[in-house]
């Protein structure tokens, strides 16, 4: 039976993974075979359906509330307007969900712009027994680290709503999507931990 992600409750859902155009000036199509390669291994992992296209969308269309997965990546600047900020926190608070992979260069400001959308909430940090980390594999210490970059350990935060319901999970020193990708000489088994830990992002909203 096709797994189905129960917890996202934007209408008319369409079965294709997202991924979130921005301004600012980062390059928020950087590796463009990650999406529709971790669609492809979660339709084999999983059981889903997924499109193996992905779909780019703007936080000022109607369009995003179609979707109830929603990717953004990149190096550089992300900017949000306010119509953007007003659009992704209804977004969001509507059952949608966000996530982020830094790709080194992003940090500050995305998180300048997260807190335009939720200023009245913080970003966690998920300790490395928390269920997301052992929802269908097991990473005992916690989120695999798949790029050197500034060789600091890599971190996983989140955003919950009221309900305790995640909103918004941001991977920083990690890079997993860098793993979904063949545009890098990942080895093996760096390359299949990015796939199983993006495995165990999508059965932990399942599961929810």
């Amino acid at each position: 039976m096709m797994l189905i992600i129960v917890c996202l409750l934007v209408a008319n859902e369409k079965n294709q993974l997202a991924r979130l155009h921005y301004s600012g000036g980062g390059d928020w199509y950087n590796d463009a075979d990650a999406l529709p390669n971790l669609a492809s291994y979660l339709n084999n992992t999983l059981g889903t359906d997924f499109a193996i296209e992905e779909a780019p969308v703007v936080l000022t269309e109607k369009e995003l509330f179609n979707y109830p997965f929603i990717f953004l990546t990149g190096h550089g600047n992300v900017k949000f307007s306010e119509k953007e900020v007003n659009n992704l926190r209804e977004y969001l608070l509507r059952g949608g969900f966000l996530f982020v992979d830094d790709d080194y260069g992003m940090d500050a400001s995305f998180r300048r712009e997260i807190k335009k959308i939720f200023p009245e909430k913080k970003m966690v940090e998920l300790p490395k027994n928390h269920e997301i980390f052992h929802a269908y594999f097991s990473f005992p210490n916690g989120l695999p680290k798949i790029h050197k970059h500034d060789d600091k350990r890599p971190q996983t935060f989140a955003i919950f709503d009221d309900n305790s319901r995640m909103m918004m999970l941001y991977t920083y020193e990690s890079n997993i999507s860098d793993g979904w990708s063949d545009a890098h000489d990942n080895p093996p088994k760096i390359k299949e931990n990015a796939f199983k830990m993006g495995t165990n992002i999508f059965y932990y909203l399942m599961a929810k």
